[in-house]
C-alpha cells in the first residue's frame, strides 16, 4: 500500500470512528436524561440501545482495520498476530448481523399488515452474514499466505545452512 491510500484510509476511519463516537454520546444522552420520551408507538429504547451496540461493533472493526493497515505498513501482515484482527472484524460483523436480527424483531409486531418488510430486514441480516463469510475467506487466504511464508523461511533457512 502506498503512503497516500494509509493516509486516505485512516484519515476515513478516524472519521468513522470519530462519527460513531459523537452519535453513540447523543444516544446515551438521550437514553440518560430521558429528554425524548416515548408515546408508545415504537419502542425507541430497545432501538438506541441496539443503535449503541452496533456502534461499537464499527468501532471493533475499524480498530481491527487500523491494526491490520499498520501491520501492511510494517510489511508484518503476513504473520500469526493479524489473525486476533481479522477475528475481530470477523466478529464485529456478526455482532452486527445479530443485532440487526434484533433490530428485525423489534420491528417486527409494528408490521404485521406488511410483513414483507420483516422479511426484506431479515435478508439484510443474511446479507451482512455473507459479509462475514467473505471475511472469513479472505482469513483462510492469509491463513494459506502465512503457511507458505513459514515454508520459505523454513527452505531459506536450510539453503543458508547448505551453503
Amino acid at each position: 500500500m502506498g503512503k497516500l491510500t494509509v493516509r486516505a484510509l485512516r484519515a476515513v476511519l478516524a472519521g468513522v470512528l470519530a462519527g460513531t463516537v459523537l452519535v453513540q454520546g447523543g444516544l446515551l444522552y438521550v437514553l440518560v436524561s430521558g429528554s425524548d420520551p416515548e408515546d408508545g408507538s415504537v419502542p425507541l429504547t430497545a432501538f438506541r440501545v441496539i443503535a449503541l451496540l452496533g456502534m461499537v461493533c464499527v468501532q471493533v472493526a475499524v480498530v481491527c482495520v487500523w491494526r491490520l493497515v499498520t501491520m501492511v505498513r510494517r510489511g508484518t501482515v503476513f504473520s500469526f498476530a493479524a489473525f486476533r484482527y481479522v477475528n475481530g472484524v470477523i466478529g464485529a460483523i456478526v455482532a452486527a448481523a445479530l443485532l440487526w436480527f434484533a433490530v428485525t424483531a423489534v420491528n417486527a409486531p409494528g408490521q404485521r399488515e406488511d410483513p414483507g418488510v420483516t422479511l426484506i430486514m431479515g435478508g439484510i441480516g443474511v446479507a451482512i452474514l455473507g459479509v462475514a463469510l467473505i471475511v472469513l475467506v479472505l482469513r483462510m487466504l492469509l491463513a494459506q499466505a502465512v503457511a507458505r511464508d513459514v515454508e520459505a523461511a523454513r527452505m531459506q533457512a536450510e539453503l543458508d545452512e547448505v551453503i
